[in-house]
């Protein structure tokens, strides 16, 4: 048992859930008329209902205590101040100085001077004074990279659709095999696409494969390697590698080892983005994000929204047994925002072992999964409502739309608050034999079939809207996200900042690449894969 564990606020909480277990959050609604106003809260755009789960004013008390004996307030005020706290890389974590108006600091000196080259650059694009070989404008960007380098920026790209400049679209390749890319090429014109080649070691396998088919696409059509520094601009840390491509020394945009690849979003990396949507766009999101992490630093934890979110999922995957959750924003916009948030989460959270290197004994990171609603209604939805898992829900909605079709998005919103209200009421069995008997079948009928449609209910969920689908309110969303990531991993000792478990399958790919380019049959790994490899071969 770790000290975590051993802890009395932890035990606690084990006591609390078993005499919780006894009531239904149906119930606690029942007892409690204020119940919504009490659990719910607000923070710039965000609103956070998180009164369907299975909690009370005792669980937010011990969850409190359990966040106090994790030093959570010292954690937090440790990011913000730059101190090392990617201990196993002995670096910052400073995704937070990104989106920080605060020029004079040291990182903020960077942050600020790469902004502002950044502007500069999508100026001279937007206005058409950037031009490719031919003398033409750009029409197409396309942006490079993968992970952290593309899920944030096609996020946020799609998300902010509504926000898209004329004349420009942006592409997103991430994939290694080469259908990704040759689906894109296919419809583009060489003398008018930008390629953002988005890799901070500039090594980046799947990336850098790919920025070898755009280089190749570019000089079949040009035959003049002049042409690559009208066509290609790096972001990097590997100034010498970007530059051996063929990019130009100023179209060479920094990263920092202080910011990871899934919090880079708000840098450089965030410059097909920025391109996109225009700069005053962007830093309209970075300005959000700000927001948030104001919130995040000196909001009591019983009012701080990450933090909330954040000891909810501790309480739900440690207490109450659950092991994934379910993303479902209810905004075709948002359709990649679960995708991201799997990398996120996931990438973070997914240790099995503490900071001082101890086996964790907990449970560390939900199996993040969803889709937008509607569509996950008419497909997972019947697992969630009906089957053995508990899966705990978050749901997103916007409350206003820029669409005129305002009957439809409202049926959108009824759809989203009526299957978080089945999430928690459920259908008794009594309630089923009662509604088919009212539906003029006759007791023998309805006592057979009404088990088939007794839905559980009890199942937990948070209701996050958003005012407007706006850079801002976008901005905040993803920081809250951040925070409650970085929240879990201070309470259950882990490092957020880290991902050595996805190394090993890179280094191990690069002798099975060696083997399948290589000639004749291999014998040099295990019987499933010197078989799979041989199969390939022939």
């Amino acid at each position: 048992m770790s000290t975590l564990t051993d802890s009395a606020p932890w035990q606690a909480l084990i006591e609390h859930q078993a005499h919780l277990s006894e009531q239904s959050i149906r119930g606690l609604f029942a007892e409690n008329p204020q119940r919504f106003s009490q659990f719910s809260l607000e923070a710039g755009d965000l609103l956070l209902d998180y009164s369907k789960n299975l909690c009370d004013a005792q669980t937010l008390n011990l969850l409190d205590a359990l966040a106090t004996k994790a030093q959570l307030a010292k954690a937090i005020d440790a990011m913000f101040a730059g101190e090392r706290i990617n201990t196993t890389e002995d670096r910052p974590a400073l995704h937070i100085a990104l989106r920080s108006p605060d020029r004079d600091t040291e990182y903020g000196q960077l942050v600020h001077q790469t902004l502002d080259q950044m502007e500069s650059f999508v100026n001279r694009v937007t206005s058409w004074q950037w031009q490719g070989y031919t003398g033409s404008p750009i029409t197409d960007v396309v942006n490079i990279g993968i992970g952290g380098s593309d899920l944030g920026p096609a996020m946020v790209y799609s998300a902010l659709a509504n926000y898209q400049l004329d004349g420009i679209r942006c592409h997103f390749v991430s994939n290694v095999d080469p259908a990704h890319i040759e689906q894109i090429l296919e419809s583009l014109d060489p003398a008018t696409t930008l390629f953002v080649i988005a890799s901070k070691t500039f090594t980046t396998m799947e990336t850098m494969l790919n920025a070898q088919t755009a280089r190749r696409w570019l000089l079949d059509a040009c035959s003049d390697e002049k042409a690559l520094a009208k066509h290609f601009v790096a972001v990097s840390a590997n100034v010498e590698l970007a530059r051996d491509f063929g990019i130009g020394n100023n179209n060479i945009f920094p990263l920092w080892d202080w910011v990871g690849g899934r919090y880079s979003l708000w840098s450089a990396i965030g410059l097909p983005v920025a391109l996109g949507i225009g700069m005053e766009n962007f830093r309209a999101l970075l300005a959000g994000a700000h927001t948030m992490d104001k919130h995040f630093r000196t909001a009591p934890f019983k009012e701080n929204m990450p933090v909330l979110m954040g000891l909810l999922e501790c309480w739900t995957l440690n207490f109450c047994g659950a092991e994934s959750r379910a993303i479902l924003p209810y905004s075709q916009l948002l359709h990649l925002f679960p995708a991201f948030l799997q990398q996120l989460d996931m990438e973070s959270l997914g240790k099995s072992v503490t900071q001082n290197g101890s086996a964790v004994d907990t449970a560390s990171g939900a199996i993040v999964w969803g889709s937008a609603g509607t569509n996950g209604q008419h497909s997972f939805h019947q697992l969630l409502h009906q089957g053995t898992h508990l899966v705990p829900a978050d749901f997103i909605a916007i409350a206003t739309s820029d669409s005129p079709n305002l009957e439809q998005h409202q049926q959108l919103l009824a759809n989203c608050f009526a299957q978080s209200q089945a999430l928690m009421d459920g259908k008794t069995l009594d309630e089923a034999r009662a509604e088919l008997i009212q539906q003029g079948l006759s007791e023998e009928k309805a006592s057979t079939l009404a088990p088939h449609k007794v839905i559980a209910g009890n199942r937990p969920s948070n209701t996050l809207i958003l005012k407007a689908l706006t850079p801002q309110a976008l901005g905040s969303l993803i920081a809250c996200y951040e925070h409650k990531v970085y929240t879990q991993s201070v309470i259950l000792g882990i490092n957020a900042f880290d991902q050595w478990g996805v190394e090993l399958g890179k280094v191990l790919s690069t002798d099975i690449f060696a083997e399948l380019a290589g000639v004749g049959e291999t014998s040099k790994f295990d019987g499933s894969t010197n078989a799979l490899i041989n199969r390939c071969k022939r």
